[in-house]
């Protein structure tokens, strides 16, 4: 195997290791009942001028051309505060759920930080039990009440303080991923002008995603821009999960760049083919084992957990050719 892909293996072993750790560390139990809300405990949200409230990258290629807006995935499960209120939320002023998710940011910052300045908040994503309830009213209901005012609160932060004007790249995985979805629908149309492109590791675009914003379309090609680059892998097509891929209108091979289902080398033994109708990869020669089995719902038959890290090389480059064509040809495309 070739040397790229022994580290990413070995970066998502690391990765599930410290997800063992969040999942068995104290007394977890299996709790979602929201009847009595007073009991209920939402952290309060994050100030985003405090400097411990994100990691930032310097692009390790000088002078930057553009800058990065990362946001994490799903890290905690439910959890009770002292007095025995449950929350549904991460609580980034806890230098644990910072550290947990501090692991996936620096995986991920390792490879997009390459050509470009890189920013990632911590937030008050809902936890993986939310997922877990595979009811989209909750999960969204949680998620748009707490975890993406948060996300809307960073990003207009790192609008004012960080990006001052500059091309950027919208990129998240899973819940970051859908994110990333709401954000395109949320953002203005100057901004969305200095969008290089937008990745969605590991989630859908819905018929009601691009029928709410119709300037959501999908990549395709390895160097169009302002675009978004979906994808989400399965060792099958029976295995798709729909609360993070379905229904989806869009999905690019991110080892060749195409649409259709020509499959794609990504090492010696590992071959990527994007299924047309389903809209997912269909990903053979994979050794998935070492993705634990997340509440029944995620790492069976499917790949959800590897998704930024098995096509990390080809997203390195692709970043650097999609800023290069945005900067020299002035914008996005039409």
């Amino acid at each position: 195997m070739k040397k790229c892909h022994r580290y990413k293996l070995t970066f998502i072993l690391v990765w599930f290791v410290g997800m063992a750790l969040v999942a068995f560390g104290g007394c977890r139990e299996n709790i979602s009942d929201e009847s009595n809300a007073e009991k209920v405990y939402v952290p309060q949200p994050p100030d985003y001028s405090r400097g411990e409230m994100w990691l930032t990258y310097p692009s390790r290629q000088l002078p930057a051309q553009a800058d990065v807006f990362y946001i994490p995935s799903t890290w905690e499960y439910d959890w009770y505060t002292s007095d025995g209120r449950i929350s549904h939320y991460a609580d980034p002023s806890r230098s644990d759920h910072r550290a947990d998710m501090k692991i996936e940011i620096d995986g991920v910052a390792e490879y997009m930080a390459d050509g470009c300045n890189f920013y990632s908040p911590f937030y008050r994503h809902i936890t993986l039990d939310s997922w877990a309830t595979l009811n989209e009213d909750t999960i969204n209901r949680r998620f748009h009440d707490v975890a993406f005012e948060d996300v809307k609160n960073a990003f207009s932060r790192f609008l004012s303080d960080f990006n001052h004007g500059r091309p950027f790249i919208l990129a998240g995985f899973s819940q970051g991923g859908k994110s990333v979805v709401e954000l395109l629908k949320w953002m203005d149309n100057e901004t969305r002008s200095r969008l290089v492109a937008a990745y969605v590791m590991g989630y859908k675009v819905t018929p009601g995603d691009t029928l709410a914003c119709p300037d959501l379309k999908g990549a395709r090609s390895a160097d169009d821009t302002g675009v978004v680059v979906c994808y989400n892998s399965v060792s099958d097509v029976k295995f798709v999960k729909p609360v993070v891929a379905a229904p989806n209108v869009m999905c690019i091979n991110p080892v060749n760049w195409r649409t259709d289902a020509v499959p794609a080398a990504l090492d010696d033994t590992i071959s990527v083919s994007l299924d047309p109708s389903a809209r997912v990869l269909v990903v053979k020669g994979y050794d998935g084992s070492s993705l634990p089995n997340i509440l029944d719902i995620l790492n069976v038959g499917d790949y959800h957990g590897a998704e930024p890290w098995l096509y990390s090389e080809s997203l390195r480059q692709n970043f650097l050719d999609r800023v290069k064509t945005f900067t020299q040809s002035g914008g996005a495309d039409n």
